[in-house]
């Protein structure tokens, strides 16, 4: 995974960046991917959010400076699949966030989406479906 301090405005640019890139290192280093690309957040975005951009994997990757290994946290987590464009994140995480109310839980500051599908210039946005998953107590 690659871990930055973004700013909000350079988030697509960042995901672009790595998603570009990382496929390559992984397979430079004969590492197999074993599932959809993720992004971890740490704390609840502002005009930076801090962030892990990776793709679960069958070994650990080893240590280039900017790619390292990592995971997901562990523990109870809120779930929700978003289906849609991108642009319809924002509202999806307040649902969720609204539901983990609902049910007299709190949410943590660890949360992350799943792609499961994978974006292409020609698809449909419509078709786009992202795993919402927030860590809570």
């Amino acid at each position: 995974m690659v871990r930055g301090v973004v700013a909000m405005a350079e988030l697509p640019a960042f995901y672009d960046r790595v998603f570009g890139t990382l496929p390559g290192v992984l397979a430079a280093q004969g590492v197999e991917v074993t599932g959809p690309a993720f992004g971890l957040y740490r704390g609840i975005p502002a005009e930076t959010v801090d962030l892990e951009v990776g793709f679960p994997t069958d070994r650990p990757v080893a240590d280039d400076g900017e790619v390292t290994a990592g995971g997901l946290p562990a523990g109870r987590v809120a779930r929700a699949v978003h289906s849609g464009s991108f642009d319809g994140l924002g509202p999806a995480w307040q649902d969720l966030a609204g539901w983990i109310a609902g049910q007299g839980l709190r949410p943590g500051d660890t949360f992350w989406e799943v792609y499961l599908t994978e974006p292409s210039p020609e698809m449909d946005p419509r078709d786009l479906r992202t795993e919402l998953n927030w860590v809570v107590s």
